[in-house]
């Protein structure tokens, strides 16, 4: 299984925003296992977190536009790009103004900082997202589309058509994030003449100069345009290439615009939360369809993931039998509500129940129609996390276990006579000082029954 990664030491860059023209500073620092990709307002009181979150998207008008609690995030996505690029999982940016950095508008110098920074693996598994079919999202009003198919692991091809003799057709094709460093990350963000023409009468790419984004000149300019352009962009002169791109830059690579394009793709689908492993096909991508399709992927990774039941061979052998068991945990019958370990490992534990007709608390829960309480079945998990926390001490005999707090219950099916109860506890964060942070789930007829976050702390016995 694949570690997860974040950063060695923390490092800060110093740019301007694009559409804002505010110096910004920004510093990467490293992170805690299942962290995510989490953006820090250092400017504003309480340095309120954002998580790169697809659903945090308000606006794609020029960028990739994030907000919370009406804290605001603009333009991410190709510092997005360069975290995954760089094989991250992990790490807090920290910034103190809303718009990252434009740089030269593209991912390179955020690799840069990234690869000095150093990388390293972190004690947890990586949470990948493994395409079984393919899944697809159409904007109607622009023709644009962009859908994920099955793959031995993350691709993605662009393929982009303005309708401009300038730029015309291209396509650019990533077979391995390993790629990403030397072939997407130094393409630049591109502006077409008409659009910069509309952006600076809006008072919008305050930041923008000749250097950090390729201007394709798709339309005869005018003498009044020109001189807009120098104010601008502080130039006595300008004038355009034969190529059709305005001068004070040369292209990286002939396609450069689609492999922008596909930096973008990167970027906006990090919004996801959970690495990809299939090959994504974007037609004239944009931020709009590109976030949309974020979207969607979650929420059906998100059903996925809920509704997934594990399965286990119950024939073979238990890790831990109910002697075992009762070795290691205080709890007697009629409270010990596990009867064998199946799995464990040092970040989580599979435990399960028999459930019986002749449980003590059927005789009134209720006797004519027989429902296992909810309590218990969150107190079952609990006991099953109990062993994977007592397993860290040399003496579990000695200790007590405490719930601290429980969070996000859900019941979502009845547990009767005769079910099979499964319980999976899995660590949110590393335990410390006795204290166990984890995710519980219970299956039953393979379906997830109930499930709740639990904090819970071993103490010595008096």
């Amino acid at each position: 299984m694949v570690k997860q990664k974040t950063i060695k030491n923390e490092i800060s860059l110093t740019g301007v925003g694009l559409h804002t023209g505010k110096e910004v500073t920004m510093t990467f620092k490293p992170a805690p296992i299942n962290n995510g990709f989490t953006f820090v307002r250092v400017d504003l009181q309480g340095q309120p977190v954002i998580e790169a979150d697809a659903n945090y998207v308000v606006n794609t008008q020029r960028g990739t536009n994030l907000e919370k609690l009406g804290v605001k995030i603009q333009t991410p996505e190709h510092v997005l790009a360069a975290v995954v690029g760089c094989d991250l999982d992990n790490i807090i940016i920290e910034l103190n103004a809303s718009e990252l950095p434009i740089m030269d508008g593209s991912s390179k110098y955020f690799v840069e900082a990234i690869e000095n920074a150093g990388i390293e693996e972190q004690d947890a598994s990586r949470n990948v997202y493994v395409v079984k079919e393919v899944i697809s999202f159409t904007d109607e009003a622009t023709g644009s589309e962009i859908l994920v198919m099955p793959s031995d692991e993350y691709q993605v091809t662009t393929m982009v058509d303005f309708g401009t003799k300038v730029l015309g057709t291209q396509n650019a094709t990533l077979k391995s994030l390993a790629d990403f460093k030397d072939e997407i990350a130094s393409s630049r963000t591109f502006s077409f003449l008409h659009e910069l023409e509309s952006l600076l009468e809006h008072g919008l790419i305050k930041g923008g100069d000749l250097n950090n984004a390729i201007v394709y000149v798709d339309k005869e300019i005018s003498e009044s345009t020109m001189e807009n352009l120098k104010k601008a962009f502080g130039k006595d002169e300008i004038s355009v290439k034969p190529n059709g791109v305005l001068d004070n830059l040369t292209l990286h690579y002939p396609n450069e615009a689609a492999r922008h394009k596909l930096l973008d793709v990167i970027g906006d689908l990090s919004l996801i939360g959970v690495r990809i492993q299939g090959k994504i096909i974007a037609n004239k991508p944009g931020h709009f369809v590109n976030t949309q399709f974020a979207k969607k992927l979650a929420k059906i990774i998100k059903i996925e993931q809920r509704n997934h039941v594990p399965t286990y061979d119950l024939n073979q052998e238990p890790l831990m039998d109910i002697h075992k068991i009762m070795a290691m945990l205080p709890h007697r019958p009629p409270f010990l509500l596990i009867d064998r370990i199946i799995e464990m490992s040092d970040r989580h534990v599979v435990g399960l129940k028999n459930v019986t007709m002749n449980e003590n608390f059927f005789v009134g829960h209720f006797p004519e129609a027989p429902v296992m309480p909810g309590v218990l079945i969150v107190e079952a998990m609990a006991q099953t996390g109990g062993i994977l926390v007592l397993s860290t001490v040399p003496d579990p005999e000695n200790y007590l276990t405490y719930f601290m707090k429980i969070d996000n219950v859900k019941f979502k099916h009845k547990v009767l006579p005769g079910d099979t109860l499964i319980f999976k506890c899995e660590l949110i964060s590393p335990i410390r000082r006795g204290i166990c942070h984890m995710q519980a789930n219970a299956y039953a007829n393979g379906k997830l029954v109930t499930e709740a976050e639990l904090m819970a702390q071993i103490a010595r016995k008096q």
